[in-house]
């Protein structure tokens, strides 16, 4: 019976350490407000986190756009909202993260829209 309750305090502690995707994006959006231009990408991600929760990798996707001016950017887009209910993710649920050379230029949807005019993003139809 002893080791039962050994057994039983080791999943409570276990799935009280455990992250959901609603952790997740509640610290993603706390995470942002630690940032700032000139950040190398190394330095966000460190804040941001890399780490896989409920099959939802953080970032969420990478991209490397090419901007009006012709340059190549990298682009982090991180899970930050939730906007729709199930389990797909849209494109206005997530925050872009801007890099240029390295270094973090810029963040959210307005900016990268400002450097890649063009950039194609899902709109969600309801």
């Amino acid at each position: 019976m002893k080791q039962f309750g050994i057994h039983v305090l080791i999943l409570f502690i276990i799935l009280g350490c455990s992250t959901t995707v609603e952790q997740l994006r509640t610290k993603n959006r706390e995470n942002l407000l630690r940032l700032s231009l000139g950040m190398t990408k190394f330095d966000v991600l460190q804040i941001m986190g890399t780490e896989t929760i409920e099959s939802v990798n953080n970032p969420y996707r990478v991209e490397t756009p090419q901007g009006k001016d012709g340059s190549l950017y990298e682009v982090l887009f991180y899970h930050t909202d939730k906007k729709k209910k199930g389990n797909l993710i849209s494109d206005s649920e997530l925050t872009p993260l801007v890099f240029r050379d390295n270094a973090l230029i810029g963040w959210g949807w307005a900016f990268l829209s400002e450097v890649v005019p063009n950039y194609q993003y899902q709109i969600e139809v309801q």
